[in-house]
């Protein structure tokens, strides 16, 4: 049974501010989200030793840092080797896990709580997947990822299990098992939805979407899925045995379920952030496509060898500030290059050799400063 949630007192007026934001409309406040992210970084530098010890290693400390864009960012890669939290070992209630095989050394973020994560993620969610929806209004799901129940340790099925039971049906289900796809159970659900003319929501994996839609065209199949149905992808499938780029994989879910790009968006996120970023098209189908985020977060692109922000329009490292990591760090830097999209950003893809650097720098800078990774969780 999962552990009961014991967040850290000494944070409780931190993570009531930031839940506090959450709660409300979507509105910038650049005052309000540097105030918090520096007390946060305070927080977090006095309670993180190795956190701690990699800041004072960059000269970056709570007494010489005056502004949020100035706070370091932890690579990725270090989430693999320390167990990243700023509170007790012995208040973990949940341990996220990045994705990889048992013989792997995976990332990880413990959590103390999981109401700011889950504040976080619903919200956010909701303004780019389910804009056209009244408050509160269900729809079905078909998610192509594991149930929570099943799959403990992932971020992804948490959040769907979230999103599941304060959005969905009771005609929304799970359609992975054991590792497969059910197609048994999706395929008819799928011809209901046709059939019936209700809009459905499919939500899953990249890859996911890849075997279902090289089942449908095994098969010849097409199924044209109602007016008002949509789909929302994420992760990559680099690597896998069937490889096709984004474009490919929005063109055969038109041709094969009736889904146009419009309606297709693309998630950014990371088992070691507590936000997640949404492709825009849903919410503002007639501006260019790119990814959007809550107001408490922030997106910096930096020039990897000068750590400076790289100008409008060119490539840089994805470095983001997110005030939902009140238990872990708040400033982590993706292995992704990304490029500034109006006010928002694209991804361009991972950047060569980005994860392995950023394991070298934590173990370089981090870990003769405490406990090793998976210690107490």
């Amino acid at each position: 049974m999962p552990r009961v949630s014991r967040p850290d007192p000494e944070r409780a007026e931190l993570d009531r501010c930031v839940r506090a934001w959450m709660s409300e409309p979507f509105a910038e406040d650049e005052a309000r989200f540097a105030a918090l992210a520096l007390e946060l970084f305070g927080f977090q530098f006095e309670r993180c030793a190795p956190y701690a010890r990699f800041c004072e290693g960059r000269g970056r400390t709570p007494a010489t840092v005056r502004a949020w864009q100035e706070i370091p960012a932890v690579p990725a890669g270090a989430f693999k080797e320390l167990a990243l939290r700023s509170f007790p070992a012995e208040r973990t209630c949940k341990v996220f896990r990045t994705s990889g095989t048992s013989l792997e050394r995976r990332g990880a973020l413990p959590l103390d709580t999981l109401e700011v994560y889950e504040a976080s993620l619903l919200p956010t969610f909701e303004r780019f997947l389910l804009p056209d929806l009244g408050a509160g209004e269900r729809t079905s799901f078909a998610i192509l990822a594991p149930s929570p129940g099943e799959a403990g340790e992932s971020s992804l099925s948490h959040m769907f299990g979230v999103v599941v039971a304060r959005r969905g049906s009771p005609r929304s289900a799970f359609y992975v098992q054991g590792g497969r796809l059910l197609e048994e159970r999706l395929l008819p659900a799928l011809r209901r939805a046709a059939e019936s003319g209700e809009a459905l929501a499919l939500c899953g994996t990249a890859f996911a979407f890849v075997h279902l839609l090289e089942r449908l065209a095994a098969a010849g199949e097409r199924i044209a899925l109602p007016p008002g149905s949509r789909a929302m992808e994420t992760g990559g499938f680099k690597g896998r045995a069937s490889e096709r780029s984004q474009a490919e994989l929005y063109g055969d879910l038109e041709e094969r379920l009736g889904l146009p790009p419009l309606r297709i968006v693309n998630q950014y996120g990371m088992t070691e952030l507590g936000s997640q970023f949404y492709d825009s098209v849903l919410r503002e189908p007639a501006a260019p496509r790119r990814k959007l985020g809550p107001p408490w977060a922030r997106v910096r692109l930096l020039d990897p060898a000068t750590g400076d922000e790289v100008p409008s329009g060119e490539a840089g490292m994805i470095c983001i500030v997110d005030l939902a990591n009140t238990g872990s760090v708040l400033a982590v830097q993706t292995a992704d290059l990304g490029r500034r999209v109006g006010d928002g950003f694209e991804v361009l893809g991972r950047a060569p050799g980005a994860e392995e650097r950023g394991c070298s720098i934590a173990a370089d800078a981090m870990l003769a400063a405490g406990e090793p990774r998976g210690a107490g969780a």
